[in-house]
């Protein structure tokens, strides 16, 4: 295992770095917020009116899988429970057998090839289903969205894997907001931007390890078994993208817990057999620590609601949030919030949501290369 002293000398070198980026995460993630912008420009240019003009839909099916998942899963989270309009999400080929001319399919990847993709936009078209496609410029997508006439986000070719969900999650927001199913100031993707740049400027990588969130995390992590505790459920579609990155780019195991729902679980492992329970001792040797540590790291988001006066047992997910840190204290499991520098207050939920991406996304990329793993693969 890669030690913190050696990892915090891999962090602190750029030159390092780059060697041990071949595919250019560090670049990519840094720049979410352009590709935000970016992404919004060429929506605007794709002619969603070809199917927003028709009005609101029955329902909203997105084909994706991974970060087009995740997409998805972020826009039911901001429409909710009393959204007007079902949104689903299924992985591809099939459409669900309910589909059809009153429904939209929106097929979102970042390379628009695949089984998965193409042939779901030739079925939605076969049906009737009016399509949206997200994905690589030129690519079978794109030829099948052209044969319908259906407008399509063309990525360009710089977009990295595993860094795009927000040229995703970009054209999904503006033809929510074109349905009238979100209003503008929830969808704000220039405030998304703003927010991505801000967390690129604190946690770059030529700042350096000791005034970097994302890189003391990451060492934090190098020795951790990490627990995620998200309020409601769109800080779970984000938890969920953050649990997935770790795995992917770093190797590393992640559980995440749903508050409220999931709180007694949460409290459960926390207070567990695999929690210290005894006060941590800064100058023990660390030799003889067996394993891997808790660490809780949470993932807020204020706007989330409680669970309503008719529930036996009403709790909100920021109580819930408050009964897992309580526990987590009690057991002296450290923890780590994302993004919680600087001054959110009164941004868009969905701007404070995208700063703990944002950061999640560098402390992963960082940890991946402190181990060195992406030249392993």
């Amino acid at each position: 295992m890669t030690s913190p002293e050696l990892a915090e000398e891999v962090l602190d070198d750029p030159q390092l770095l780059r060697a041990r980026d071949p595919r250019g995460l560090l670049p990519a993630v840094a720049g979410a917020g352009a590709q935000v912008r970016e992404t919004a420009a060429l929506t605007a240019e794709a002619g969603l009116g070809r199917v927003t003009d028709a009005g609101r839909p029955r329902g909203l099916v997105v084909v994706g899988r991974r970060e087009g998942a995740v997409a998805a899963a972020v826009l039911r989270a901001l429409l909710g429970p009393a959204s007007p309009v079902t949104v689903d999400l299924v992985p591809g080929p099939q459409l669900p057998v309910w589909m059809g001319a009153s429904d939209v399919a929106v097929v979102a990847t970042r390379t628009g090839a695949g089984h998965y993709a193409v042939a779901p936009a030739y079925e939605a078209a076969r049906r009737g289903v009016a399509v949206v496609g997200i994905g690589a410029e030129g690519a079978p997508l794109h030829a099948a969205c052209a044969s319908s006439r259906s407008p399509y986000v063309p990525l360009p070719p710089t977009r990295v894997q595993h860094t795009t969900l927000w040229s995703l999650l970009t054209p999904m927001l503006r033809l929510a907001t074109d349905l009238g199913l979100l209003s503008a100031e929830v969808a704000d993707t220039g405030a998304v931007a703003d927010a991505l740049d801000t967390v690129a400027a604190d946690c770059g990588p030529v700042v350096p390890t000791y005034a970097n969130p994302a890189k003391v995390l990451a060492l934090e992590l190098l020795e951790a078994l990490p627990v995620i505790a998200a309020e409601g459920p769109l800080a779970a579609a984000a938890a969920g993208r953050v649990a997935d990155q770790l795995a992917t780019l770093a190797g590393l195991p992640v559980t995440s817990f749903r508050l409220p729902d999931q709180r007694v679980a949460a409290t459960a492992v926390l207070g567990g057999p695999l929690a210290p329970g005894e006060a941590d001792d800064f100058f023990r040797d660390r030799t003889d620590d067996e394993g891997r540590r808790l660490r809780l790291i949470t993932v807020r988001d204020g706007g989330s609601g409680g669970d309503g006066p008719g529930e036996r047992d009403p709790r909100s997910a920021s109580e819930a949030l408050r009964e897992v840190l309580r526990t987590a204290t009690e057991r002296n499991v450290p923890v780590s919030g994302l993004a919680e520098q600087g001054d959110t207050e009164g941004a868009p939920r969905l701007a404070r949501v995208a700063r703990q991406l944002a950061a999640a996304d560098f402390t992963a990329v960082y940890l991946a290369l402190a181990l060195d793993a992406e030249r392993a693969r």
